[in-house]
């Protein structure tokens, strides 16, 4: 035997003991002196193949294919090193060589359908495995690769039979088991698919690809805790697997620790940059941590590497929603449903998209579309009941956010739409219940401690709705109304530290386009016309845009009298009814058919059956949603639809949205525009807004040719009954400065000035209204730190009767009107009472209105232009009891005399407003500014 036989015969000894690395040095040290031998290179490539040096294979193997085409086994072997060199197309080549010199090779078809398999090519691999099973039944691996092509497939029933068969050929075939745990999985049998993984990990604890089916299927299971931890074990066995740190960022997510599932998505564009998902996960990260125009970077990303992502357009339009793009939103969910039609979540995004524009009827369509999809979304829910609150239907409303915490019972926002629709139906004690276990799931739940703070102001504990709101406002200062509301209820309560800053920011956030205030709460802290314009307009075109179905379309009404419709939630006792109720009765039958429209509480009083009575008919709609209502108004053919709500709490505006009668006016109560462009005119009067002004309403201004307020010269009685000073704590002989005006109207600038005159005055004091302890508490602090005795405060307690109320007036001397919102029912009860009001005009419709009484009642020298010409005018007053008593003289003369208080009078031209405004709609005219003559 020559020494290249005996190194052949050893390398094939060492062969056949397995003793590889001695064979791999003998075959290459034989095939340098016998370089063409088929054998050994067949040979030695089977050793490298076992030793999986695979890339140091393929020479040797295509040496061999080279000089003999006649073996299958070459072939076959180098298909095997292509395919683990990742190159599986070559593979196929080589694999259909082998089958070509040996068709009966069950073991080439079957690595011939895994070379398939690579290519995504499912449907031929199964042919191929089909064979292989074919040729030898009880080939299990054939079996088990049938399998993953069935799962390639989706055919996942068709894959767990396979996998089963498998199992029964190989109990403990750990391929089986991860196979069969993958088809469980995509029949979302997760339990039994968890199980599976854990049979294959009992098998092979170090099977990365268990470890990450595990991971993945505890992922959908939200159990992302224990996602992280599986996916932590794949990366150990697995660490450049960017698709395990792709589902690790996910998990983290899921647990909330966005910053760090931000920095894992990162990790894993480090290793794969062409990771569409991957960019998708980073936008769904992004979005969640409120970095919505980054995040819409990162999903154009994942479409420019994958266009047909599905996810990545769902992604792209969350992410508009919350930037308020709604055009960019529709267009992307639209393209996701382009993809998907029964896309739950696209649908549920276009819902919330027309939800946020108001579009009410629209959105709840949307929310059912996506319900029917899958009636177990909880987001679909919680928009269905916000909607469903919007829109009024308070009990369907109840019942969706019922199903929310059905089915997600820590989603806090269910317990949160519930507290509102609680607040609304006056019902405080479940709304605090329900805010109280929102926040109880989460406690930076700013909408949670705002609804609080709501609820506490309609009970009047201003203490704890400041708390409520401080906390919501550390949480979320720009959060809708919030920042008006907070600084609103800090003046009830005369909390004034740090008002000047607070107020000056709040203008700045009107300036800048926040909806940080209602247009209510902005007029008291000293904002100019043109702000208090900015602010209606940002919080009408925000909450009560026009509606694209408008109810009345044009046409024109014909009746022998124009029909006036008034629209009110305070048809009770309130100072609105108290005033206009006169003007209600003394309205002209034979001209005017007049309409009550109810949309607050009957408080079953009897200025609210005066009210009833007083109408030609009366539609009791507190119940009624903004549609039906407006229907209502339309089949009642009203011309003249006015809103005496205006700004104010329980408003409804929406009802004026629809466009629910040809002319809509604004006035008495709200003291201001309501920047709509639905709303045609606000009746005033020469004094509240000059003409200079005009452009900072968006109505046309209808000039009463006296005063815009009404009064009720019959019914609105003086008590008969003669009270002393001491039945209410003042002081014998000492001047009584009078206010009793709403604490809100107060402020540190101008309570200063008034503490001032007490200084100027000996023995004097200022009567205020008593609204609560806190505010008494906080005002007698301003007043010691200003160098007055508290005691020079007085307090007068709220008493059962009106006419006693205003009988007890006449205990006073002056009223001391408030700046920048003046009194104003407070002011025309004083002059009814025979108190004379000294006012300081301001700059806004709020600021005038007592200068617009004080002009109506003849008494126009009681209007200062000037804080200095205020304090002078209240000093002298004070001090020169003979001026005073000649103005007392005065008012008591002209209170019979003049325009102020003539009811019949007022509604007369009220009526002539009424008909200007009619007649230009009749003529075909668009609204314009009119002046009523006297």
């Amino acid at each position: 035997m020559s020494s290249a036989e005996k190194i052949f015969q050893d390398a094939l000894g060492a062969f056949n003991l397995q003793r590889y690395e001695d064979a791999d040095r003998l075959f290459k040290k034989f095939l340098k002196s016998h370089p063409s031998h088929v054998g050994a290179l067949n040979l030695l490539t089977i050793v490298l193949i076992r030793m999986e040096r695979f890339a140091e294979a393929e020479p040797f193997i295509a040496r061999a294919v080279k000089l003999d085409q006649s073996s299958d086994v070459s072939f076959y072997n180098y298909g095997i090193i292509l395919r683990t060199l990742n190159r599986p197309q070559q593979a196929l080549q080589q694999f259909t060589s082998a089958l070509g010199l040996n068709a009966k090779a069950w073991e080439t078809w079957n690595n011939r359908g895994t070379a398939y398999n690579d290519l995504q090519a499912y449907e031929t691999a199964l042919a191929d495995f089909d064979q292989a099973i074919s040729l030898n039944p009880a080939y299990a691996d054939a079996v088990v690769n049938k399998g993953k092509s069935l799962v390639g497939l989706k055919r996942y029933d068709e894959a767990l039979a396979a996998y089963e068969k498998a199992l029964t050929l190989r109990p403990d075939l750990t391929e089986a088991w991860l196979g069969r745990a993958n088809a469980l999985a995509g029949l979302a049998r997760y339990v039994e698919a968890l199980a599976a993984y854990d049979k294959a990990l009992s098998l092979r604890g170090d099977l990365a690809a268990a470890w990450f089916g595990r991971a993945n299927v505890l992922l959908d299971l939200r159990r992302y805790g224990e996602a992280a931890a599986a996916y932590d074990n794949t990366l150990t066995l697995e660490p450049d697997l960017a698709e395990a740190r792709l589902g690790r960022g996910n998990a983290l997510a899921g647990l909330e620790r966005h910053d760090e599932a931000l920095a894992a998505s990162d990790r894993v564009l480090s290793l794969r940059p062409d990771l569409a998902e991957a960019w998708l996960s980073r936008g769904n990260i992004l979005v969640e941590l409120g970095r919505s125009a980054e995040a819409v970077t990162a999903y154009d990303k994942a479409l420019s590497l994958k266009p047909g992502l599905m996810e990545a357009w769902l992604g792209r339009g969350n992410a508009f929603t919350a930037l308020k793009r709604d055009v960019d939103a529709f267009a992307c969910y639209d393209e996701a449903l382009s993809l998907k039609p029964d896309l739950a979540e696209a649908w549920l995004g276009r819902g919330n998209v027309l939800s946020d524009l108001r579009r009410h009827d629209e959105a709840v369509a949307e929310y059912d579309k996506a319900l029917s999809l899958n009636p177990d979304i909880a987001e679909a829910w919680l928009g269905r009941g916000n909607v469903l609150f919007n829109l009024r239907r308070h009990d369907e409303a109840v019942a969706a956010y019922d199903k929310v915490l059905s089915l997600k019972p820590g989603m806090s926002e269910g317990w949160l739409g519930r507290g509102n629709v609680f607040f609304e139906t006056h019902r405080p004690d479940d709304a605090l219940a329900a805010f109280g276990r929102a926040l109880s799931l989460n406690p930076d739940l700013s909408e949670g401690w705002s609804g609080r703070g709501n609820v506490f102001v309609g009970l009047n504990r201003y203490d704890d709705a400041s708390t409520a709101y401080d906390k919501a406002f550390a949480l979320t200062p720009d959060l809708a109304a919030l920042e008006g509301e907070r600084i609103h209820c800090r003046t009830h309560l005369c909390d004034w530290g740090n008002f000047e800053t607070e107020r000056d920011h709040l203008v700045r956030s009107v300036r800048n386009g926040k909806e940080n205030t209602n247009p209510f709460a902005f007029l008291g802290v000293g904002s100019s016309a043109e702000d208090q314009f900015a602010c209606a307009q940002l919080w009408t075109r925000k909450r009560y845009p026009a509606s694209g179905q408008a109810v009345w379309r044009g046409e024109l009404y014909k009746h022998d009298k124009i029909r006036v419709g008034y629209v009110s939630s305070d048809f009770r006792q309130h100072p609105v009814a108290d005033l206009i109720a006169g003007v209600f009765e003394c309205h002209d039958r034979s001209q005017f058919d007049v309409l009550g429209i109810s949309i607050g509480a009957d408080d079953n009083s009897e200025i609210r059956r005066r009210v009833v009575r007083s109408f030609d008919k009366f539609i009791d709609a507190e119940a009624l949603g903004a549609v039906e209502i407006a229907k209502r108004i339309s089949e009642e053919e009203i011309d003249i639809l006015v809103d005496l709500n205006g700004s104010t709490r329980n408003a409804r505006t929406e009802i004026f949205a629809r466009r629910a009668a040809p002319i809509q006016v604004n006035y008495l109560g709200y003291p201001g525009t309501m920047g709509a462009d639905y709303i045609d005119y606000i009746v005033a009067d020469p004094v509240l807004i000059p003409a200079s002004q005009q452009n900072s309403y968006m109505e046309k201004v209808v000039y009463l040719p006296h005063s815009y307020l009404p009064h009720d010269d019959t019914s609105r009685q003086v008590s008969d009954r003669s009270f002393e000073r001491s039945e209410f704590g003042l002081p014998a002989d000492g001047f009584v400065f009078c206010c009793f005006n709403n604490a809100y109207k107060l402020n540190p600038h101008l309570f200063r000035s008034r503490m001032k005159l007490l200084k100027a005055v000996d023995g004097s004091v200022l009567w205020l209204s008593e609204h609560n302890a806190t505010a008494v508490d906080n005002l007698r602090k301003e007043a010691a730190a200003a160098g007055v005795e508290p005691d020079r405060l007085v307090f007068a307690k709220r008493l059962p009767s009106a006419a006693d109320h205003l009988a007890r007036h006449r205990l006073a001397d002056l009223f001391l009107d408030t700046l920048p919102y003046n009194a104003h029912t407070t002011a025309s009860d004083a002059l009814w009472a025979g108190l004379p009001v000294l006012t300081q005009i301001g700059e806004t419709f709020a600021g005038r209105v007592a200068a617009s009484l004080l002009n109506a009642v003849g008494l126009p020298e009681l209007i200062a232009e000037t804080q200095d010409q205020f304090e002078s005018m209240a000093v002298e007053l004070a001090t020169t009891p003979e001026r005073l008593s000649a103005i007392r003289r005065k008012l008591a003369q002209n209170r019979a005399t003049k325009p102020l208080f003539n009811t019949k009078l007022f509604t007369r031209h009220l009526e002539g407003a009424y008909a200007a405004m009619y007649s230009r709609r009749q003529n075909g005219l668009p609204p314009d500014h009119i002046h009523v003559a006297q």
